[in-house]
């Protein structure tokens, strides 16, 4: 019968090590109120640790917890100065080859990753807090980090000031719900050759760029919020390599880029919002077969940059705010196409420099010219049936 051990400073068990080497398997270690300083805290069997108001305390040494058992629960920690290290990376929790893992309502501060979990399955990562310092990628960790990892649910976090608020490598099946990740040095959230992972309610707020995606598929992001991603290379979300995925009910505000799209094939972006950003789209190149339907394009500098001559992308059925068309029928769609692009958009992508003439005169002559006779964009680029009127989305989807 499983049972519980205390730890305490006025207890007869003065350490975490020494509990976990007297449990049995399933057995409740507890922990009372205090700072413990502990590395290395190796958990090889099924058992549940709770923090009592416990301090974890790493003393910049190295890693503190290491699972490597299945059905393991960390919760109610505070985990503090974990090591650095250029040659390791140290984690306040590691989870390796492990599964039915639980690590819930911790608060890791002062960290070089936070939460490492390695070919590891069928675990949730909960509530937990993450609190970094970070300045640069080359001297930090991420603060949620999966490697070859599938099934984990990651919910409720928070992340702040690391290098990737959160990192999925070779992870598929996961699902990442109703996170904030923000101020982070380079992504709010990076998926590296991950497949069928699902994203939602989630908030990434200035960050380097708040999403990215590369060489991934089947991937879903819905009812998610883009913001204030500001930068020479800040995007909303970055698809780089993605095919067959669905990135709807989403808002993209107040970032440099709302998506940046190279490389990608098959992508619906459906009933989302895109407002007062530098570009809402910029298509790099490569892109093919991908829907754009249903979206607010709200006062964003540029709503599209196309790169190419070749356009097999469908663009109807949106609602632009720059639309200058009539509805002389009253049936709510644009009597006459849109033109998403403005020629001033490729003159500021080439030259930055130029965007101090974005409210001129003469930058809406040459726009009008490429809306009237297409040399730089694909004559096929345009909206058939914009709406007159802005989309009221349901994001309860």
């Amino acid at each position: 019968m499983a049972k519980t051990i205390t730890v305490g400073k006025n207890s007869s068990i003065t350490s975490i090590k020494k509990a976990i080497e007297l449990a049995q398997d399933n057995d409740v270690i507890q922990v009372e109120k205090g700072t413990y300083k502990e590395t290395d805290i190796f958990i090889n069997k099924p058992l549940t640790l709770i923090g009592k108001n416990a301090t974890i305390d790493g003393d910049n040494k190295g890693e503190i917890f290491i699972i490597k058992a299945d059905d393991v629960t960390i919760q109610d920690f505070k985990i503090i100065n974990v090591g650095t290290s250029y040659i390791k990376d140290y984690a306040a929790i590691r989870v390796r080859e492990s599964k039915n893992f639980t690590i819930k309502n911790n608060v890791i501060a002062d960290l070089f990753f936070g939460i490492y979990l390695e070919k590891s399955k069928n675990g949730k990562v909960l509530n937990n807090k993450i609190y970094g310092k970070a300045k640069n990628e080359f001297n930090s960790g991420n603060g949620i980090q999966l490697w070859y990892c599938n099934n984990i649910e990651i919910k409720n976090n928070y992340v702040e000031k690391v290098r990737d608020g959160i990192y999925l490598e070779f992870s598929n099946y996961c699902t990442i719900d109703n996170n904030i990740s923000r101020d982070n040095v380079r992504y709010g959230l990076h998926f590296m050759f991950s497949n069928n992972d699902v994203v939602t309610n989630s908030s990434y707020i200035s960050n380097g760029a708040g999403v990215a995606i590369m060489f991934s598929k089947f991937m879903t992001m819905t009812n998610n919020t883009f913001s204030h991603n500001w930068g020479s290379a800040a995007y909303g979300v970055l698809l780089k390599e993605v095919n067959d995925t669905s990135i709807t009910y989403n808002t993209f505000k107040a970032n440099t880029t709302a998506i940046n799209i190279e490389g990608s094939n098959r992508v619906e972006y459906l009933h989302n919002d895109f407002i007062s950003n530098g570009w809402a789209i910029n298509s790099r190149g490569a892109n093919y077969q991908n829907t754009i339907k249903n979206n607010n394009f709200l006062n964003n500098s540029f709503d599209l940059l196309y790169q190419g001559q070749l356009n097999q992308n469908s663009f109807d059925n949106n609602y632009w705010s720059n639309y200058a068309g009539y509805d002389l029928d009253k049936d709510g769609i644009g009597d006459v196409p849109h033109r998403p692009i403005k020629l001033f958009s490729y003159i500021v992508n080439k030259t930055p420099e130029s965007i101090i003439f974005l409210r001129s005169l003469f930058v809406d002559i040459i726009d009008f010219s490429e809306k009237v006779s297409p040399v730089f964009t694909p004559d096929n680029l345009l909206d058939s049936k914009p709406f007159i009127k802005q989309i009221k989305h349901d994001n309860n989807k």
